[in-house]
């Protein structure tokens, strides 16, 4: 049982539906900074739940920045990104280009455009209906990992794409169990305190298969964008394809993932796939009640 008062001034608000190749995401314009800080974690848990609010992998609300960057010049907006259990991520490759559309079609930026994240600052390209999204540099790479796990011993790479991801090639990527295996890789004490989320790869038929355990959402989603570039990198030093590579993901949609090898590591990494609307209308009250109970 939580206190909703917090969130009762935000009744009647507008808010908008959105899906990555199949990550969900709610979005709000918060030009006129209706939504306190402290409030947007508690408003993530209560929208995102689903069968009894909006639900979503995630919430993004989108306010105005007057900051300029070293490297890209003036920031057009700024992101605070939540997960469906109200905790923050740093980046989401599928709400970034969700985001980046949606600046586009409500005047907060142009077809070019960069904007901030924890993760640091993220570029953008509108093209049409699909976006291609500059993801950040990658670090932390780790390769030839084993974990002993109950469920037997697994070899991992891993690298972090905006948020860490383990990643685990398979035979059969259909007949994985995505929550058994990838919930004992995300809450393994090799991973403490904050986890990894946990991608499974299968290269088939000239492409990249992937199903991806998401933190935060504690279950498998449709899609997942830094996991997909997370796993893609892989299959890149792994030399099962090069740069750009296509990736199927859970939905059966698909996204690329562009990047360049080098001798002291990895650069020049983008992600493009289609960012779709779903729906845009008005979060009424009792869309909060839940949280009574």
């Amino acid at each position: 049982m939580k206190d909703i008062t917090p969130l009762l001034p935000l009744a009647g608000i507008k808010i908008t539906k959105m899906t990555g190749t199949g990550n969900d995401f709610v979005l709000i314009d918060n030009r006129e900074a209706k939504i306190p800080v402290e409030v947007m974690p508690l408003l993530a848990e209560a929208v995102c739940c689903r069968r009894r609010s909006v639900g979503a992998d995630g919430l993004i609300i989108m306010s105005p920045s007057d900051r300029v960057d070293e490297k890209y010049g003036p920031v057009d907006f700024k992101w605070d990104f939540f997960n469906a259990d109200g905790s923050s991520a740093e980046m989401c490759g599928n709400g970034g280009r969700c985001a980046a559309r949606f600046a586009f079609d409500n005047g907060l930026a142009g077809k070019e455009m960069v904007f901030d994240s924890l993760a640091g600052p993220i570029r953008a390209w509108i093209m049409d209906q699909e976006v291609k999204l500059e993801m950040i540099q990658p670090f932390g790479v780790y390769k030839d990992l084993n974990l002993t796990l109950e469920e037997g011993e697994f070899t991992l790479d891993g690298v972090n794409t905006g948020v860490p991801h383990a990643v685990l090639p398979v035979e059969d990527i259909e007949s994985t169990d995505v929550t058994l295996w990838g919930r004992a890789i995300r809450y393994h004490k090799h991973f403490a305190p904050q986890g990894t989320n946990a991608n499974f790869a299968q290269a088939k038929d000239g492409a990249l298969l992937v199903r991806t355990y998401e933190r935060g959402v504690e279950d498998e989603t449709l899609a997942c964008g830094t996991g997909v570039t997370a796993s893609a990198l892989v299959a890149g030093w792994k030399g099962w394809f090069k740069s750009p590579v296509k990736v199927r993901v859970r939905s059966g949609e698909w996204l690329t993932v562009y990047f360049t090898l080098e001798d002291d590591g990895i650069a020049n990494v983008f992600l493009q796939g289609g960012a779709s609307y779903v729906f845009t209308g008005l979060l009424n009250q009792e869309a909060f009640d839940w949280l009574k109970s």
